[in-house]
């Protein structure tokens, strides 16, 4: 089945409100895809569940199943830069893996063997269309930003931490899918991108988790109703 755009999240509340405008329903890898048209385009989306194996097989499965024309990552993420707040919203200008390392082989640290590649470089129509719906469907609590997005299979809730992911990868915000979300994608030639809304931005675990409790599920809202006004703007 011929798909205009996929959309990926990894919880359920990351993807509900896309899901809610849609009709049918396949269960295929143990996932649930849900399809239909949404603003005129004929979409796919599923919760894939936390972390990048499930992220890297959801991914497949799409791609394989339904064809999309381009895959869109969404949902909530923790801020590396002190210039965010919760609430913003990064649009992802590429990925990287933080935990990927092989450098006692010699190899920079993130690096992906097979494509020898730290960076994996998001869709600039994809991107540019993302920060677009961004500007036009945000609230006023909003700001949006555009950089790197680290991803790795850790809630990172630690100052050190995030200074480290920071400084050694130049990202601004990190989370657990997306940039499995774009390798897939990457070595696939489906364009890609990622929207995250920053839901929690403190520097020890129990911060993080209560601007995590406090702000997921609006920092969520956030990024559904950029991804619902992208698909009325993307063109195929």
């Amino acid at each position: 089945m011929k798909t205009d755009i996929g959309i990926i999240a990894a919880m359920q509340i990351e993807i509900d409100g896309i899901i809610s405008l849609l009709t049918e329903t396949e269960n295929v890898s143990g996932m649930d895809f849900v399809s239909g048209i949404l603003r005129g385009k004929r979409v796919v989306a599923v919760k894939c569940g936390v972390g990048k194996v499930f992220a890297a097989v959801c991914t497949q499965t799409m791609i394989l199943k339904y064809s999309p024309g381009c895959i869109i990552n969404t949902g909530v993420a923790g801020a590396l830069s002190k210039d965010l707040s919760c609430l913003d919203i990064v649009v992802a200008d590429s990925v990287v893996q933080h935990d990927m390392d092989t450098s006692p082989l010699g190899d920079p640290k993130g690096m992906i063997s097979g494509i020898n590649m730290v960076k994996i470089p998001a869709d600039k129509v994809v991107s540019d269309t993302l920060a677009t719906s961004v500007t036009a469907a945000a609230d006023n609590n909003s700001r949006l930003y555009r950089g790197i997005i680290a991803s790795g299979d850790k809630f990172v809730a630690n100052a050190g931490e995030k200074q480290y992911i920071s400084e050694l990868f130049g990202a601004c915000a990190c989370e657990m899918e997306g940039a499995a979300i774009g390798q897939t994608a990457y070595i696939n030639g489906i364009p890609f991108g990622v929207i995250r809304a920053i839901s929690d931005n403190g520097d020890s675990a129990a911060d993080s988790a209560m601007d995590f409790a406090a702000f997921a599920k609006k920092a969520a809202g956030l990024c559904i109703r950029a991804v619902e006004d992208f698909a009325a703007r993307y063109n195929i």
